[in-house]
């Protein structure tokens, strides 16, 4: 939920039983912020050294992850999942050293705050008014084999702060009066306790579908609910507003558990040598945000976007669309009709999801494909 919890501490305690049970663990990188508890729930467990990386002249410690690999426990401890590394490691993200250790055979216990996950982050904007930068995609937490929620009610973890336990006595105040809110602490419990019961219930989805996979081995791949659901979110060349409807298309697919597919559409007027140096930084950078949320990202050519889309969404067996409200002038939507309109009559089959604007995502006149 947030810093102060006690995640850290869970997770060692968790490695602390174990190690009494024979199995062979070791710290990768734990970070104790200086807090009593942490250091003494650390005690005598085995710790790899980290590796120390000097940037601009100023030495950082880093999770030494050539050195887990190479001593192979099996279960590795890697805490703060969502920590960027710094430039010069191997990965950007601590998150991809954690994917490496899962890859080699290695178990890892981690932690992450819920306002982490990439496809929260508007929930929590529009919730608490942050803008959380460092982000975990969710194809880290479906990894997961085990999800556990540290919960701490808000007056219970404002009194941990005031009590020194969290940050230093010259932060609790500032932090008291920005994220440390009893309302934002709130909203973010919320929003950990839905997304932890929507892991469950995805979960019991699963073990559902194997069981009548085992109870009728013959059953077709689309029977049942055996992905027989897909979701499609059409790509705009607009940053923010395609970040947000990638978001919504992660969440839907994550809820009925389904493929899922980002769509981009070129029509000739985006041609590479015709296409503005800016849209194309925000397509890259879209794309890289849509395989990072799990989709796989399709990029198609046409004249007509709503045509492209309606012929992809057949051929797929898509049924489930995400489209973003545009802001097109009144006298063009009624000349034109509007990309949402004319998918809805090529593909009436497919369920549309559709995302409202906000301010600053499109200029007017735009229609983002």
């Amino acid at each position: 939920m947030a810093a102060g919890v006690g995640k850290t501490v869970a997770m060692l305690r968790d490695a602390r039983r174990l190690r009494d049970e024979g199995i062979d663990v070791v710290c990768g990188f734990v970070e104790t912020h200086g807090r009593a508890e942490t250091v003494a729930e650390l005690g005598d467990l085995p710790v790899v050294p980290r590796r120390t990386v000097v940037y601009r002249e100023v030495p950082f410690e880093e999770l030494d992850l050539d050195a887990v690999l190479a001593r192979r426990p099996d279960v590795v401890l890697v805490d703060e999942l969502a920590h960027t590394n710094v430039p010069g490691s191997r990965h950007g993200k601590r998150y991809q050293d954690v994917e490496t250790l899962l890859d080699a055979g290695i178990s890892v216990l981690s932690a992450l705050n819920v306002q982490h996950l990439e496809s929260l982050h508007d929930m929590v904007l529009r919730a608490t008014g942050i803008d959380v930068r460092e982000r975990v995609p969710d194809r880290i937490l479906h990894r997961a084999d085990e999800i556990v929620v540290v919960d701490v009610a808000p007056g219970e973890l404002q009194e941990r702060l005031r009590a020194g336990k969290i940050y230093a006595p010259a932060k609790v105040e500032r932090a008291l009066q920005s994220f440390f809110r009893a309302e934002n602490l709130t909203a973010l419990r919320q929003i950990a306790l839905r997304e932890v019961a929507n892991a469950v219930e995805l979960r019991a989805r699963a073990r559902l579908r194997a069981n009548r996979a085992l109870d009728a081995p013959a059953l077709e791949p689309d029977d049942g609910v055996a992905d027989a659901e897909r979701v499609m979110v059409s790509m705009s060349s607009i940053p923010s507003a395609t970040q947000r409807l990638m978001r919504h298309g992660a969440r839907l697919a994550g809820g009925i558990n389904s493929r899922w597919f980002v769509v981009y559409v070129r029509t000739p007027g985006e041609a590479p040598e015709r296409i503005a140096s800016p849209v194309l930084r925000s397509l890259t950078e879209n794309i890289r945000i849509a395989r990072e949320l799990g989709a796989e990202v399709v990029r198609l050519e046409g004249n007509d976007v709503a045509d492209t889309l309606a012929a992809f969404a057949k051929e797929r067996g898509i049924t489930h669309a995400v489209f973003g409200r545009t802001r097109q002038p009144v006298w063009r939507e009624r000349l034109l009709g509007s990309l949402l309109d004319r998918f809805m009559r090529l593909a009436p089959e497919v369920d549309v999801l559709v995302v409202g604007a906000r301010d600053g995502d499109a200029k007017p006149g735009s229609e983002a494909p």
